[in-house]
């Protein structure tokens, strides 16, 4: 019994809450990976579109909460997330227009974009922060746990409790299907061979008759909708804060790197490694070792939840300097 507690208590503080943060981060790092591999430059601003795509997403979450609009056990912030997509690539695309376009029509270093990307950066920052505020906002409604623990443990009879929240599954059931709709659309669909194409070889595709503006809001919109809806589960399942997702910028690079920048299989599994290794290097062992009856005085913590972001640094370093193609073999950095 104490072997099945031990898997409980890893389970319930390890597992799972890694599982769903690193589907949020592979949502975040494929976006960040399409736009390294098709418009060839690091976007600095992702994760600040992330945050103001989930701004939008809260509005509409309360305007049709002011309407009465419910979906029972469901989170109303499912329904608003279509229109917070759609607004946030309105905003993307008029971003692309009056910046990026400039650059890449000059034929600028991929430096000169990452460093207009770090200015939009800071004005999306300031923007979301106005629009929404600095304080700590939950919009979470709808029923909070699938499995409760006084409901797991009625169930097994174990003294050790898991808890399942729904925005745990919802997180895994949406990235799954946004994955498989994604490489689906990359593999199967013309727009998609026209992208993967226009990435591989941007001469010889312009050469085949590929419109070079549709790839690139192609790529735009994508993008948004991946980051907007990773930054909405993110929020569900925590809460939300603009400072958060300009924090999570770092994990979300250090997974698109680990898994290959340019490689879309690679972002899933960098996302995946990373927060496994957050996860597992920031938890207090003390609870799982004891049902294993191994006794400490202390924590059996490696790192304070404080340094997570830590992890991610150390993960991103080793990579560059022995690795820089990543796992999947991406592209250099």
């Amino acid at each position: 019994m104490d072997v099945l507690n031990a898997l409980v208590a890893l389970s319930n503080f390890v597992i799972i809450p890694a599982a769903a943060y690193g589907a949020q981060l592979a949502l975040g790092a494929l976006g960040v990976t399409l736009i390294y591999g098709i418009l060839r430059f690091s976007n600095f601003a992702h994760g600040d579109t992330m945050a103001f795509g989930t701004a939008l997403v809260i509005l509409v979450t309360w305007g049709l909460q002011a309407l009465g609009i419910s979906l029972g056990p469901l989170p109303v912030a499912l329904l608003a997330l279509p229109i917070g997509i759609a607004l946030c690539s309105v905003f993307v695309l008029g971003t692309d227009r009056a910046v990026y376009r400039f650059y890449r029509r000059k034929r600028s270093e991929p430096i000169i974009l990452v460093m207009a990307s770090v200015g939009v950066m800071f004005i999306m920052n300031g923007l979301t922060r106005l629009v929404i505020g600095v304080d700590e906002i939950r919009f979470d409604d709808g029923a909070r746990f699938l499995v409760t623990v006084q409901q797991f443990k009625a169930w097994t009879g174990l003294t050790e409790g898991l808890a399942l929240r729904v925005s745990q599954v919802l997180t895994l059931v949406i990235t799954a299907l946004a994955c498989w709709a994604l490489f689906r659309f990359l593999n199967r669909s013309r727009a998609g061979k026209a992208m993967r194409a226009y990435s591989d070889n941007e001469d010889l595709a312009l050469l085949s008759g590929i419109d070079p503006e549709r790839i690139v809001r192609l790529t735009w919109i994508i993008a948004t909708a991946l980051a907007v809806t990773a930054g909405t589960l993110y929020g569900l399942d925590k809460s939300f804060k603009a400072f958060n997702y300009f924090q999570i910028l770092l994990p979300i690079f250090a997974a698109s790197i680990v898994g290959g920048l340019g490689n879309p299989l690679g972002a899933v599994a960098g996302g995946f490694i990373v927060a496994f290794s957050e996860v597992a290097v920031t938890y207090p062992w003390k609870k799982v070792a004891g049902y294993l009856g191994i006794q400490s005085d202390g924590l059996l913590q490696l790192l304070s939840t404080e340094y997570k972001f830590a992890v991610s640094f150390v993960i991103l370093i080793v990579v560059l300097l022995f690795r820089p193609t990543g796992l999947f073999r991406g592209k250099s950095v």
